[in-house]
């Protein structure tokens, strides 16, 4: 398929920004709010925001039960910042309240890397983005959370640089990838760099049949 439709889950966060990098990325981008639009899409994109009222946007637009059986059946689905946390099996530090899509065999904390004073840019070495040596990925981090432990079945893509001026998060996992479900911690739509986008509609086009 020359051009797939991806959605962008339109109940917060930077819907635009994702839309405007999926359609540079070469797909038909549109936003998502109700399940009659999710039945639409042949993949989804969860934007950064705030995970919790994420969770219970969801069930209010009674988007939380399709769109976990469509990702459990396979939809591909990308998670940027709180759609990681939203993606993940399991959160740290997450609410009492809080409701997992599971689509990632995961484990997640909340707001590792702190509050919002404590948001940083680094250069990352993206696995899948092109041939190695390549331009590294300049990322995001706005009270990103990092991956604590993965599956058997996940792929590390990227991990902060382990270096002193990383702190407590070198080498710590922030882009990992299991079958057609991708997430990074970081905002890969705030950079102009369309990379990633490129690699979930790739991820698409591949689950759509011709």
């Amino acid at each position: 398929m020359d051009r797939p439709v991806v959605g962008v889950l339109a109940l917060q966060g930077d819907v635009r920004e994702h839309l405007a990098m999926l359609t540079g990325a070469g797909a038909t981008a549109l936003p998502v709010r109700r399940p009659a639009e999710l039945s639409e899409v042949d993949g989804l994109v969860l934007p950064g925001g705030e995970s919790t009222t994420m969770s219970r946007l969801l069930e209010t637009f009674e988007l939380l039960e399709p769109l976990r059986e469509r990702i459990a059946a396979g939809l591909p689905a990308f998670g940027s910042c709180a759609g990681m946390i939203l993606l993940a099996r399991e959160v740290l530090d997450g609410r009492p309240d809080q409701r997992q899509l599971g689509g990632l065999d995961v484990v997640v904390r909340r707001n590792a890397f702190g509050r919002q004073v404590d948001s940083f840019e680094s250069d990352l070495d993206f696995t899948g983005l092109g041939a190695p040596g390549e331009t590294p990925l300049h990322a995001v981090f706005i009270r990103a959370p990092w991956v604590e432990r993965v599956g058997d079945g996940v792929e590390v893509l990227a991990r902060v640089p382990d270096t002193p001026a990383a702190g407590d998060a070198a080498a710590r996992i922030v882009a990992v990838r299991q079958g057609s479900v991708l997430a990074t911690a970081f905002h890969p739509e705030l950079t102009g760099d369309e990379r990633v986008h490129r690699l979930f509609v790739g991820m698409v086009r591949d689950r759509v049949p011709a």
